[in-house]
C-alpha cells in the first residue's frame, strides 16, 4: 500500500497524452506535437564541449550537496548583471532543476496545513508539490481581461491566517504573460504587509519579447528581497532541459534548510552538468539571442493564425513559448456523434481525428483552454495548425 500523501497526487495527463502520441507513431500515424516544454534547439556547441572536457579531466566525482563554489559565484554574477540583485555563494543552491529548487522551497517553508497562494492558470507541477509537503493551495483565477495576472485585490482576499507564501511565475507558462515592474511592486507591499513568503519562478526570464523588460520581484527592495526566494536555470534559456541544473537564491538561512534537504535527498546535482551550467552562464550568449528571435517569428506567426481561425482566439504571449488558447467557442459542439464539453474531450477528438496533440488545460487549472507551444519547427507549426482548422470546420452545432 502506498501513503495517503502519495494518494493525492494527480497522475500526469501530459505523460497520458505522450503515451498516445507515441502508440500511434509507432502505428506508422504521423502526429503533429504542440506538446513540447523545452526549446527544439540543441545544446550550444561551447556548452556540450566543456561537459566533454570536465568527463576528460575526471570531474565525476561527488561535489558539495547545493553546488559548486564556481558555479555559485557565476550565478551571483547573473544575479548582479541581469536583475540588479546582490547575492553571495552562501545564498545560492545548486538544484537537480529548477523543479527540484521550488519543491525544496515548498518543503522548506510550508508547515502541514499551511495555505499557498496559485494564480491561475499555473504551472502543473504546482498543485501536485503543494500537497506534497502538506500544505494547501488556495487558487486565485484570473482571466484574459487582467492578461492572466492577479491584481492586488485578489491577492488580499486570498490571505488567512493559514497563508504562508505566494508562487509567482513571471514569463508564466501557460500564458507566456509578464508581470510589469508596477505590478509587482504592488504585490511586493501587500507581501511585506503580512509578512508572507514568495517563491518566484524565473525560469523563462531570458525569453521575452518586443523589448518587454524581466524584472525580479527580489529587486524592489530590502524587505522583499529578505522574503523572497527566485528559481531560475540553464533549461529552457539554453536549451538544457535534460541536464537538469536549477538554482534558487535567498537568505542564507532558508538556503542553509534547502541545502540540509538536499543532502539526505539527491545530494549533488550532477558534476558535470555543473560544469555545463557554469559555461552556459559564462560563455558566449550569441545562440541564445538567435533562439529568442526564432520563438518570436514562430510565435507572431501562430498567433496570427489562431485568430483567423473558428471558435479559437488568443492573447499574444509576452515570454516563454506557448500559447493559451481559448476553445470555449468549440465547447458544446459535436465531432463524430461526440460533444465536446471541455478542454480533455477537445484534444482527445482532436489527436484522434487529425492527429494533432496539444495539451488540455486542466492540469493547469482551467477547462476552457488548451496549451499549444511552438517549441517545434516552423513546418510543423504550419502543417499543425492547418490540420486544427480542418478539425474546426468539421465540428457541427449540437442538436
Amino acid at each position: 500500500m502506498v501513503s495517503a500523501r502519495i494518494k493525492e497526487v494527480s497522475p500526469s495527463l501530459t505523460l497520458g497524452i505522450t503515451a498516445q502520441v507515441k502508440k500511434m507513431e509507432n502505428e506508422g500515424i504521423r502526429v503533429i506535437g504542440f506538446t513540447a516544454g523545452e526549446p527544439d534547439f540543441d545544446t550550444p556547441e561551447n556548452i556540450k564541449e566543456k561537459a566533454k572536457e570536465s568527463i576528460d579531466k575526471g570531474f565525476t566525482k561527488y561535489t558539495p550537496s547545493s553546488g559548486i563554489r564556481e558555479l555559485k559565484e557565476a550565478i551571483c554574477e547573473k544575479f548582479k548583471r541581469d536583475n540588479h540583485l546582490e547575492y553571495r555563494p552562501e545564498e545560492i543552491i545548486v538544484s537537480c532543476g529548477a523543479k527540484q529548487a521550488i519543491f525544496n522551497a515548498l518543503f522548506t517553508l510550508c508547515d502541514e496545513g499551511d495555505e499557498v497562494i496559485l494564480p491561475s492558470p499555473y504551472w502543473l507541477s504546482y498543485p501536485e508539490m503543494i500537497k506534497l509537503v502538506g500544505g494547501k493551495a488556495v487558487i486565485i483565477k484570473t482571466g484574459s481581461e487582467n492578461n492572466f495576472k492577479i491584481t492586488p485585490q485578489d491577492l488580499e482576499k486570498a490571505i488567512t491566517k493559514r497563508t504562508c507564501l505566494l508562487i509567482l511565475n513571471s514569463p508564466a507558462n501557460p500564458t507566456g504573460m509578464v508581470y510589469q515592474k508596477e505590478e509587482l511592486a504592488e504585490i511586493a507591499e501587500i507581501l511585506i504587509q503580512h509578512k508572507l513568503w514568495c517563491i518566484s519562478d524565473e525560469i523563462y526570464e531570458k525569453l521575452i519579447y518586443d523589448d518587454r523588460e524581466h524584472v525580479s520581484i527580489a529587486s524592489l527592495g530590502k524587505e522583499i528581497k529578505e522574503r523572497t526566494l527566485v528559481v531560475n536555470g540553464v533549461s529552457k534559456t539554453y536549451a538544457m532541459t535534460g541536464w537538469r541544473i536549477g538554482y534558487c537564491a535567498g537568505p542564507k538561512e532558508v538556503i542553509q534548510a534547502m541545502s540540509n534537504l538536499q543532502d539526505h535527498t539527491t545530494s549533488n546535482p550532477t558534476s558535470i552538468s555543473q560544469m555545463a551550467a557554469l559555461e552556459a552562464l559564462t560563455g558566449n550568449q550569441e545562440t541564445l539571442k538567435r533562439m529568442r528571435d526564432e520563438f518570436k517569428e514562430r510565435r507572431d506567426y501562430m498567433v496570427e493564425v489562431i485568430n483567423s481561425l473558428p471558435y479559437l482566439k488568443t492573447l499574444k504571449p509576452q515570454g516563454a513559448f506557448y500559447c493559451w488558447v481559448d476553445i470555449s467557442g468549440a465547447l458544446g459542439k459535436i465531432m463524430e456523434n461526440k460533444k465536446i464539453e471541455n478542454s480533455l474531450a477537445f484534444t482527445e477528438a482532436l489527436l484522434q481525428s487529425v492527429y494533432v496533440a496539444v495539451i488540455p488545460g486542466e492540469p493547469f487549472g482551467d477547462e476552457k483552454h488548451i496549451r499549444l507551444s511552438y517549441a517545434t519547427g516552423r513546418e510543423k507549426i504550419k502543417e499543425g495548425l492547418a490540420r486544427i482548422e480542418k478539425f474546426l470546420l468539421g465540428l457541427r452545432l449540437t442538436k
